[in-house]
């Protein structure tokens, strides 16, 4: 399983550069790194962290509904090096960043308490024996930077044996921040891995020279991690982002399911095969619309897997908060604990297709939806435990909740996601490329239509970049702004940039640099990864 094997380390960076993918000059950014750092800090870096971001092919809107994904890790990364520093006190951190608009930042993490940490859980997390104060209402570039550190701080040092290094530390990133292609993500695990490196706490590669200790942290260990750790900046991530940035393979896209357990598997993709992402440069400010926005989508699809359960006779506890991806399960059969085939899994969405329609309206309402009293009432509960249940987690406004439309979205999607799989995986299957940009369009429909998370632009730009050549197009992320992801022929990636260029109105009048800051090509990349300095 992919989830095993270690995190790749490298001494020599020519091992390095090969796997990161052939659309962005690797060499001369990880060199311009270690050249900076060394004019800031008197020294070479001992070591460079690298965690890519993700883009979703395919699977919008369903993982915290429990059915599977596709994210591939892209070549745009975050890159962190580091070295540790003498005469300063245990665990002092300087960090300082190439982007001009972020200053240096100093901080310390102080001792707090003594108590085990073996299990962190989302309300034990700032209650460990080392602090670091972060604002998670104000959050800056640090505030990563600092998540990252606080989980190596009290998975390693919670004994009082032995005390972290200070350290001295320059990032840099290629991630476009808030474009839905996880940057966020990227920074915690590259911050993760880096502070893991500077304490000795991850060797190199096998054949190399062993690092301090000869500790080899695994992928799947250095995901558990980085999802902990990101809590600290207040995301309660389900770890599809960490998951693709840690365990992504080059040309692999990676298959993540959530049910009945976080479980990744690598998934090929064919030749010729380049993503192009586009920020549409619309920016959802989450904070102002999710109570009509996400928010209102996970409460209308977990409404819609009590309904729908209810009316396919599956007994459902009246304290229980079912997602849809339970509901196949138990009509299928599955026992608890297990995973049905993913044979037997495509076929049970089939037939959702057809059990869906028993949550449409009858007669004439609004768009196919119902209003909270009568959605209270198909559920079978009163209303006391209705929003106790569902509403008082997540504060939403809606005159009409769409539960047949979001329901039919995620079966959709989910089998979509299973189809594209199966196409990546049939080598002999003929149209490789024209089928999964059939998939792609179909899921774009499908988030405007059913699950509404597009918005004007998206679609525009959606449009344009088939027009453009794109055998498929779609958002990506979470939608109501953010990125598009489209599959383009490998031959015509320079001419579909400069369509998409002369056609998307925000894109007129962009060249060179300022172009590739919101269009660019992309193929799968590795995960993250690390280098030791010679020197070190």
């Amino acid at each position: 399983m992919a989830a095993a094997e270690p995190i790749p380390v490298y001494t020599q960076l020519n091992d390095l550069y090969g796997n990161l993918g052939t659309t962005i000059n690797h060499a001369a950014r990880w060199n311009t790194l270690a050249e900076e750092f060394e004019k800031r800090f008197g020294r070479k870096p001992a070591y460079i962290a690298r965690a890519p971001g993700r883009v979703n092919l395919i699977g919008e809107h369903i993982d915290y509904c429990l059915f599977g994904v596709l994210p591939a890790a892209i070549e745009r990364d975050i890159l962190i090096a580091c070295a540790p520093r003498s005469g300063s006190e245990p665990g002092h951190v300087t960090a300082d960043n190439l982007a001009i608009k972020y200053t240096r930042q100093t901080f310390a993490p102080s001792a707090k308490r003594r108590d085990s940490v073996a299990s962190i859980s989302e309300q034990q997390v700032h209650a460990e024996e080392w602090h670091l104060d972060i604002n998670t209402k104000e959050l800056r570039w640090e505030s990563y930077v600092k998540a990252g550190y606080y989980g190596v701080l009290n998975q390693y040092f919670s004994s009082g044996d032995a005390l972290p290094v200070p350290v001295d530390l320059l990032v840099t990133g290629s991630v476009p921040a808030g474009s839905g292609l996880s940057s966020s993500a990227a920074m915690v695990v590259a911050s993760t891995l880096a502070f893991m490196a500077v304490n000795g706490k991850v060797s190199v590669a096998s054949g190399s020279k062993s690092g301090s200790n000869g500790y080899k942290i695994s992928k799947g260990d250095l995901v558990k991690l980085a999802v902990a750790n990101e809590m600290r900046v207040g995301v309660n991530s389900g770890g599809m982002d960490q998951a693709a940035s840690v365990i992504c393979g080059p040309s692999s896209a990676l298959y993540i399911t959530f049910f009945p357990a976080l479980y990744a598997s690598p998934v090929p993709l064919p030749h010729g095969a380049v993503f192009v992402c586009a920020n549409s440069l619309v920016v959802s400010d989450k904070a102002l619309s999710a109570k009509r926005g996400y928010n209102l989508r996970v409460v209308e699809t977990l409404a819609a897997a009590r309904i729908l359960a209810r009316r396919l006779g599956i007994v459902v506890a009246s304290d229980e908060k079912i997602t849809l991806r339970q509901v196949v399960g138990r009509l299928a059969g599955e026992k608890e604990g297990e995973e049905m085939s993913i044979e037997k899994l495509e076929e049970i969405l089939v037939r959702m297709d057809t059990e869906v329609e028993g949550l449409k309206p009858q007669g004439s309402t609004e768009e196919l939806g119902v209003t909270l009293g009568e959605m209270i009432t198909l559920s079978g509960l009163d209303t006391p435990t209705f929003t106790d249940l569902y509403l008082s987690q997540f504060q939403v406004e809606a005159t009409y909740f769409q539960i047949y439309k979001r329901a039919k979205h995620v079966f959709s999607e989910a089998l979509r996601v299973l189809m594209f799989r199966q196409v990546c995986l049939d080598t002999k299957q003929e149209d490789v490329l024209a089928s999964l940009g059939a998939l792609m369009n179909e899921s774009q429909k499908s988030c405007n239509e059913l699950y509404e998370c597009s918005c004007p632009e998206l679609n525009q730009l959606t449009h344009l970049a088939r027009e453009a050549g794109a055998i498929g197009s779609r958002l990506t992320g979470a939608g109501w702004g953010g990125c598009t992801v489209s599959l383009v022929p490998e031959s015509q990636v320079d001419s579909f940039i400069a369509k998409v260029r002369d056609t998307y109105p925000p894109y007129k009048g962009l060249e060179g640099e300022k172009l590739s800051e919101v269009i660019f090509a992309t193929k799968p990349s590795s995960g993250a990864c690390g280098t030791f300095s010679s020197n070190r």
